[in-house]
C-alpha cells in the first residue's frame, strides 16, 4: 500500500490543531501542526496515538514506518527533508520510549 492508501483509512484530525511529542520529562521535543503540508503527517501521528495509547516507542514507530510506506528511502537519503520520519526513525534506532498527545481546537 502507499501513503496516500494508509491515509484514507486513518481517524479525522479535523478536531486538531496539531500534536505534541514529550519525552519522559513531559517536555515537547516535536510538534506537527495542522497547517497544510504537515496535515498527512498528523494524521499519522493521531493514528499511532489511537492505536498505541498514546506511547511512541520502537513497536510504534515500526508502525509509523510501514505507513510512511513509499516516503521512508527519500528520508533515509535526505534526513532532514521529512523530519517526521526522521523522528520515527530515531525513535527505533535510540529505542526511545515518548508520548504522543494531541491538541484540541
Amino acid at each position: 500500500m502507499q501513503f496516500k492508501d494508509y491515509l484514507a483509512t486513518f481517524p479525522s484530525i479535523d478536531h486538531l490543531s496539531g500534536l505534541d511529542i514529550l519525552n519522559e520529562k513531559g517536555d515537547t521535543v516535536h510538534h506537527i501542526p495542522a497547517v497544510e503540508g504537515k496535515l498527512g503527517s498528523l494524521k499519522l501521528y493521531y493514528a499511532l496515538a489511537t492505536k498505541f495509547n498514546h506511547q511512541l516507542n520502537a513497536t510504534s514507530a515500526e508502525q509509523g514506518i510501514t505507513w510512511f510506506a513509499e516516503h521512508v528511502e527519500d528520508a533515509k537519503k535526505n534526513v532532514g527533508h521529512h523530519p517526521n520520519i526522521d523522528l520515527l526513525l530515531n525513535v527505533i534506532s535510540k529505542n526511545l520510549k515518548l508520548v504522543l498527545k494531541p491538541i484540541e481546537k
